[in-house]
């Protein structure tokens, strides 16, 4: 099955288009895709544009000529302004957000009670889940501003990403947890957590005094009631966020090698976004290989360097070397098949494999034009299928 080619400038260049998120699987080539999708919109296309990245991995500063990357957009240098558009990259920071949602959101005495609980500490920093909570705070942030004329975000790899998608569900789960009640009923009545539990729990109360220590109730009790009157403010933020991800103004894009742990990973999200109602705008098969004389299958090059007599070795192992190609090019043909054909109506680009990793603006140039360049390649694409 020939696969929908994915007109990449058609994508960038659409300005009812304001959010582009990549997901895929690690070392896909997801954080370099998102660097070059964000370059070809601000110099071809003129959008002001900022790359978030919430992988934590340094890659996208790298190729960006920038020393580092944190909670603010930095401006990448020498890039072709000509068409007016600008490029900015970013880098989550986790803590720094929530304690930025601390401060915009209560008084600056507050704030400080906060910030000095040691739950709120942990929380902000470990805890499983506040990062990918954050992000969606961070995403609604750049977009509440109006700033930006193109959002382009590069997720951790995709079962983390998956828990991106889900940071509203389980902030409201969480929020409207029996336990969070629990802990909520002493904080209001102005009575201490622990002096509370154990009036009213006995035995029960002993047992998480020993378990948990009666100074872990007394923090959690403050850090309760100390975000009592935000929690209404996170859910409310993370739900408008989630319906920004399912409006047409948002294009997911899946990043995959041509593996099948990788293109397996792809599908699994493609399913995931089906079934949420998520805008899938395309695939992007990174590092795919191709020939210039693909007219010449592996079983006719090695018959013909089989052929030929000892003086022209050379030429056998050229034919040889050709054959080895075109077998790699069939077998990621083959995996490639395997997600187009579950999804047809899911366009698809590939970019070439390169001879070498991306480190730089020009590389992401480069990588920018191959997608581009895909939709124009259809008759020699890789991704004919079966």
């Amino acid at each position: 099955m020939v696969a929908q080619p994915l007109d990449v400038d058609r994508l960038l260049a659409d300005p009812a288009i304001r959010i582009v998120v990549c997901c895929g699987a690690g070392g896909v080539g997801k954080t370099t895709t998102a660097a070059a999708l964000g370059l070809r919109a601000s110099e071809v296309h003129g959008r002001r544009t900022v790359v978030l990245t919430i992988d934590p991995a340094r890659r996208l500063a790298q190729s960006m000529g920038l020393s580092e990357l944190d909670n603010t957009p930095r401006q990448v240098k020498g890039i072709d302004a000509e068409n007016g558009g600008e490029l900015h990259a970013m880098m989550l920071d986790m803590k720094r957000t929530f304690d930025e949602v601390v401060q915009q959101h209560t008084t600056p005495q507050r704030a400080a009670e906060i910030f000095a609980n040691p739950f709120y500490q942990a929380m902000s920093s470990t805890f499983a889940g506040t990062q990918e909570y954050m992000a969606m705070e961070k995403l609604g942030q750049l977009r509440a501003t109006d700033e930006w004329d193109l959002i382009v975000v590069d997720t951790p790899p995709s079962r983390s990403a998956l828990d991106f998608l889900d940071a509203p569900a389980r902030l409201s789960r969480f929020l409207d947890g029996r336990m969070l009640r629990l802990l909520l009923a002493p904080a209001r009545s102005g009575k201490s957590m622990f002096s509370l539990v154990t009036a009213s729990f006995g035995l029960f109360s002993r047992t998480v005094q020993k378990v948990l220590g009666a100074q872990l109730l007394t923090d959690l009790s403050g850090f309760v009631a100390a975000l009592d009157s935000m929690f209404g403010g996170f859910r409310q933020r993370a739900d408008e966020t989630y319906r920004i991800l399912q409006d047409p103004q948002t294009a997911f894009l899946l990043v995959a090698a041509p593996e099948r742990d990788a293109v397996r990973e792809a599908a699994y999200f493609a399913e995931r976004l089906v079934a949420e109602r998520m805008p899938l705008a395309g695939l992007v098969l990174n590092r795919m290989h191709r020939s210039d004389i693909s007219s010449l299958p592996a079983a006719d090059s090695i018959a013909a360097a089989d052929a030929l007599p000892p003086e022209h070795a050379m030429t056998a192992d050229a034919l040889r070397i050709h054959a080895a190609l075109m077998q790699q090019i069939e077998r990621e043909v083959g995996v490639a098949a395997t997600f187009t054909d579950a999804f047809p109506d899911v366009p698809a680009a590939s970019i070439t494999a390169q001879p070498a990793d991306v480190h730089d603006v020009d590389g992401l140039r480069t990588i920018g034009a191959l997608l581009a360049g895909s939709a124009s390649l259809r008759g020699q694409s890789p991704l004919r299928g079966r």
